[in-house]
C-alpha cells in the first residue's frame, strides 16, 4: 500500500484551517470529557463542557481511501506537527470547528489550551492519555449548549480531525501497483 507523508512546504498556503468534531477520528483516539472532580471516559459535567484530546499523532499512519476507491496511508512528523500546532495559533484559527468535515463552520467551540507532548511525562499523562512524544493535544471549551446536548452528550462526535491543505510526498510504493510486465520497461 502506498504511504504518503504529510508536509508543510508552504506556510501561506499548507495549514491546518479547522479542527472538526467526529465520531471516528482517523488517528483512532478519542477525546475525554471533565467530570466535575476528575477526569472520566463518557462521564459529562455540564457546568464544565470541556473535551481533552489528542488533534494530531505522529508517526501514526492514517488511512485514507482516494477518488477511485484505492486505499493509502498518510503520517505527519514531529516536526510536522510541531510547525502546524504553532501555525493553527498564530493564524488565531482557535474558534474554527465543524462538525462531520461538514461545510458549515459551527459557533461554540473554542481551543483553550494546546500543547506538543515533548517528554514521555507531561499534562497529557494526568488525564490517562498514553501519546507518543510529539503529539498535539488539546482542550476545548464547549459553549454551546445544543452541541453539547445534542453531539458530546450523545456521542455522536467523539474526537478530533484536522481540516487542512499539506502537500503529500511519496514515501513508499507497493509492487502490486506495478501493472507492467517487466519486458514494458525501457533503459529510460
Amino acid at each position: 500500500m502506498k504511504l504518503y507523508e504529510l508536509k508543510v512546504e508552504d506556510e501561506g498556503i499548507d495549514e491546518v484551517f479547522a479542527i472538526s468534531l467526529v465520531e471516528s477520528p482517523a488517528i483512532e483516539s478519542d477525546f475525554l470529557f471533565f467530570n466535575k472532580e476528575e477526569l472520566r471516559f463518557a462521564k459529562i459535567d455540564n457546568e464544565q463542557r470541556m473535551l481533552i484530546g489528542p488533534i494530531l499523532i505522529p508517526d501514526k499512519k492514517i488511512l485514507r481511501i482516494d477518488g477511485e476507491g484505492n486505499p493509502y496511508h498518510v503520517f505527519f512528523t514531529k516536526d510536522t506537527v510541531k510547525k502546524l500546532a504553532q501555525n493553527y495559533l498564530m493564524k488565531k484559527y482557535t474558534d474554527k470547528a465543524t462538525i462531520e468535515h461538514g461545510d458549515k463552520k459551527i459557533k461554540g467551540v473554542h481551543l483553550v489550551e494546546s500543547w506538543i507532548k515533548d517528554g514521555k511525562l507531561d499534562k497529557s499523562n494526568n488525564y490517562g492519555m498514553a501519546l507518543p512524544e510529539g503529539s498535539w493535544v488539546g482542550m476545548f471549551k464547549i459553549t454551546d449548549e445544543g452541541l453539547w446536548n445534542d453531539y458530546v452528550k450523545t456521542g455522536k462526535v467523539k474526537g478530533f480531525s484536522v481540516e487542512a491543505l499539506l502537500e503529500q510526498k511519496l514515501v513508499k510504493a507497493s509492487l502490486i501497483d506495478l501493472d507492467k510486465n517487466i519486458d514494458d520497461f525501457t533503459e529510460e
